[in-house]
C-alpha cells in the first residue's frame, strides 16, 4: 500500500562548482542557501536581507542592477536606530552612517555578482504587502513600526505577472545568459490569517506558472512540503516553519533535480571533507588524530587541485 503522494521533480542538472548563484527572498531561500555553502557552491545570499514579497524583490533586483545607492535621506529612524524600510532589520544602527555603509556595499557587492551570476534563485513568501503612508510606496520591512503607519493589501496575480515580468526583462537585459528559478516559500504566514496564506500562496502560485514561456523554471518547494510531506511532525514547534528533517527532504530531491551525477559525486567529498573537520577528537595529540588529520589534509588537496573553486 501507499501512504504517501510523493512529489516528482523534472531533472535539470545545470547546476555545477563553476555556478554563480545569488539568491533571493523569503527566509527559506536561507535554507538552501545555507546547503549551497555547506557543499562549497560559490554563492550570494540576501543581499538587502530576507524579503517576502514580489514587489521587495523586484525593488531590490532593479537597485542591484542599476548599483544605485541609497542615500541618508532615504532611511528613518525610530526608537534610536536608523534604518531602511526596503532592507531587513540585520542593517539597523544606532549610527546613521553606519547603516548606510552596510547597505551600499551590499548593493555594490550584489551588482557585481549578478553581473557574471550563472543562476538566480528567487523564493517567494507572500503576497500580501504593506505601504508606508508617508510615501504611498511598498516596503519590505515594516521593523515593528505600528501598524498605523502602513496600509496593508494583497498582490492580485496581474500585479505579480507584472512585477515579476518586468522584473525578468530587466535581468535579461542586464545578464543574458542568467538562468532564473522561482519557488515558493512552505513557511505557512500564519499571522495573515489560515484563509488569507492560502489566497496568498495561490496568487504566487498561478504568477510563477503564468511566467512558464519567459525561459524561467519553478522548483515546487511549497508542493513538496504540503503534497508530499503533509504532516506537523515535519514542522519546528511552531507549526509553521519546516524542521530540519523537512529542509533535508527538500534539499534531497533539488539536489536530484538540479546536479549531475558527476557533481554529486564531488558533493559526497566535500561532505565527508565537512564531517572531518566538525570532528571534535577526544585526544587532540595522539598519533591517531594526527594521521586523521594528514589523511583529511590530503583529501581537501586532491579536491581542491581538481576543482579550484572549491575553497575550506
Amino acid at each position: 500500500m501507499q501512504f504517501r503522494t510523493p512529489c516528482h521533480v523534472s531533472k535539470n542538472s545545470h547546476l555545477d562548482y563553476n555556478s554563480n548563484v545569488l539568491l533571493i527572498g523569503s527566509c527559506f531561500t536561507e535554507n538552501i542557501g545555507a546547503k549551497l555553502n555547506y557543499y562549497k557552491f560559490n554563492t550570494l545570499q540576501n543581499p538587502f536581507g530576507i524579503l517576502f514579497h514580489p514587489m521587495a524583490i523586484r525593488y531590490a533586483i532593479d537597485q542591484i542592477i542599476s548599483n544605485d545607492w541609497v542615500k541618508a535621506e532615504e532611511l528613518i529612524c525610530y526608537n534610536d536606530l536608523w534604518l531602511s524600510l526596503n532592507h531587513h532589520s540585520c542593517f539597523n544602527h544606532e549610527d546613521q552612517t553606519t547603516v548606510l555603509k552596510r547597505i551600499n556595499l551590499q548593493i555594490e557587492k550584489a551588482h557585481l555578482y549578478l553581473k557574471k551570476s550563472t543562476h538566480l534563485i528567487i523564493t517567494l513568501g507572500t503576497a500580501w504587502t504593506y505601504k508606508y503612508q508617508d510615501t504611498n510606496q511598498f516596503v519590505a520591512n515594516c521593523h515593528k513600526i505600528p501598524q498605523i503607519n502602513f496600509t496593508k493589501t494583497i498582490l492580485e496575480v496581474a500585479e505579480i505577472y507584472n512585477c515579476l515580468h518586468e522584473m525578468i526583462l530587466n535581468l535579461k537585459a542586464f545578464n543574458p545568459d542568467l538562468r532564473i528559478l522561482f519557488t515558493v516559500s512552505p513557511v505557512r504566514h500564519l499571522k495573515d490569517g489560515m484563509i488569507e496564506n492560502t489566497r496568498s500562496k495561490s496568487h504566487l502560485l498561478t504568477a510563477i506558472h503564468q511566467l512558464s514561456s519567459k525561459n524561467v523554471q519553478y522548483f515546487p518547494s511549497y508542493e513538496i512540503m504540503m503534497d508530499d510531506l503533509r504532516d506537523y511532525r515535519f514542522y519546528k514547534k511552531d507549526m509553521i516553519h519546516p524542521n530540519d528533517t523537512a529542509i533535508d527532504y527538500i534539499w534531497h530531491l533539488f539536489r536530484e533535480s538540479f546536479f549531475a551525477e558527476e557533481t554529486q559525486a564531488i558533493m559526497t567529498e566535500v561532505d565527508q571533507i565537512q564531517k572531518g573537520l566538525n570532528h571534535k577528537p577526544s585526544h587532540q595529540n595522539s598519533k591517531q588524530h594526527q594521521l586523521f588529520e594528514k589523511k583529511l589534509q590530503k583529501k581537501i588537496e586532491d579536491l581542491s587541485q581538481r576543482q579550484p573553486s572549491i575553497q575550506f
